[in-house]
């Protein structure tokens, strides 16, 4: 599967039939060529946002590899998975990015599960300009996507006296969402909103294990409007849930497709050693790493607050599918409900299964997360946390495999609790 990312007059005039070929940053209007971001260019320049090339190539890259990652289905592999793919990248200057290929493909093989082949070519999209570049007096770059996690986290650094510039991505549902946290919490802080446009033309890969790192490359890119970008390290708040993140498969059947690593330490610490490398001034921080969506809420900085916003959340995999309403019985639906009961706080939030107990909720066809729940559950108490996590912590250092173990343990002790209260088992 090979995929081009390139401005429209690097366009061959024939093109090749077994290529997905993307223009960057503009619609070229010939048929099956698609696009990523038409206009955002100019959109940036006119808010007076100017990166570095170094800055903007990790942009591209970024949003190359959703598009790859959108365009290649995973049934036309040979396991009807693992997809290899080959990712032709124009930047403004390749040079520095070669270094990286090692890890740039080793980042990618963890998060979406294929093996990737990157070649990055001169001659791209340059970098947004500006006479006067925007620059903000904001402190560090916290990501707020709508969920109950950004929002703590939101909460917590304000709390602590500091001043976030929010990034978002816009998604349907959580536009609104996102625009009133921010009204709500610090009206006057910078607050990035930018959508993820990549137009395909043809058929699509639903999985999109890629996507998450499109934030990444927006969060780095807000950092370089503060002010203190040109003499400090600039933090990057990733506020999420350990439990989550590391999202050890519960079951034989969540080893590929169901267990995503968007926020997962290996993954993380892979971009950060990229731009370690490379000298990109930003450091990505997980301040909730060992705790679990409960005892997030539970110990959020300003109850009040986190209580009269928190059920305007999204936790829900299938938002939008159920018409924005939380489908209530996939696994962070369930580990929403379960941190709601862990924190004691008041749960309003509309489901579509609120019951977990009766024949609809507990399907037999797809993904079945209560199921999967409710076997690793039983699992844990008859044999033990080590059973369900297996090796999957082998990433971890010894002092930190104890509190890894710890999170994963509280966080399915948590769904436990859950599920007793539905009557689930007995």
């Amino acid at each position: 599967m090979k995929v081009i990312c390139l401005p429209a007059h690097k366009l061959p005039t024939k093109l090749d039939s077994d290529t997905k070929y993307f223009s960057l940053y503009s619609n070229s209007g010939r048929p099956n060529v698609s696009f990523i971001s038409n206009g955002w260019h100019r959109q940036l320049e006119r808010a007076n946002i100017a990166p570095s090339n170094l800055v903007w190539d990790f942009v591209t890259i970024a949003l190359s590899v959703a598009a790859a990652d959108l365009s290649c289905e995973r049934k036309n592999s040979e396991d009807g998975w693992t997809r290899q793919i080959e990712l032709e990248v124009y930047l403004c200057n390749p040079e520095p990015w070669k270094t990286q290929y090692d890890l740039l493909e080793k980042a990618f093989r963890f998060l979406t599960g294929d093996v990737w082949k990157f070649d990055f070519k001169g001659n791209g999209i340059k970098a947004p300009s500006s006479i006067l570049p925007l620059e903000t007096d904001a402190d560090c770059v916290s990501l707020l996507s709508g969920g109950m996690d950004s929002l703590i986290g939101a909460i917590d650094l304000i709390s602590d006296r500091l001043k976030p510039c929010f990034v978002s991505q816009e998604a349907k549902g959580d536009v609104e969402k996102q625009k009133a946290f921010t009204t709500q919490l610090a009206p006057a802080q910078q607050h990035f909103k930018w959508k993820n446009p990549i137009s395909n033309s043809g058929r699509k890969e639903s999985s999109t294990r890629g996507r998450s790192i499109v934030f990444l490359g927006y969060a780095l890119l807000a950092a370089t409007t503060l002010s203190k970008w040109k003499t400090e390290v600039v933090d990057i708040y990733v506020p999420e849930n350990g439990f989550i993140s590391l999202n050890i498969a519960l079951n034989s059947g969540r080893l590929g497709s169901l267990s995503t690593k968007t926020t997962h330490p290996v993954f993380l610490g892979l971009i950060q050693n990229i731009w370690n490398n490379l000298g990109i001034n930003a450091k990505l921080i997980t301040p909730y790493q060992f705790k679990t969506k409960g005892e997030m809420l539970l110990d959020c900085k300003d109850p009040d607050l986190v209580q009269s916003l928190v059920c305007g959340t999204t936790s829900c995999g299938k938002y939008l599918r159920y018409g924005r309403t939380h489908c209530g019985r996939c696994l962070p639906c369930m580990v929403r409900r379960a941190a709601f009961l862990k924190a004691e706080v008041e749960d309003s939030t509309k489901y579509v299964h609120n019951n977990l107990n009766d024949n609809e909720a507990v399907k037999t066809s797809g993904a079945n997360d209560i199921g999967a729940v409710a076997s690793a559950y039983v699992k844990y108490q008859n044999k033990g946390i080590e059973r369900i996590i297996g090796g999957a912590l082998s990433f971890s250092s010894t002092d930190d495999r104890c509190k890894y173990a710890g999170v994963v343990e509280r966080g399915l002790q948590e769904l436990g609790e859950l599920f007793k209260g539905q009557k689930v088992y007995d």
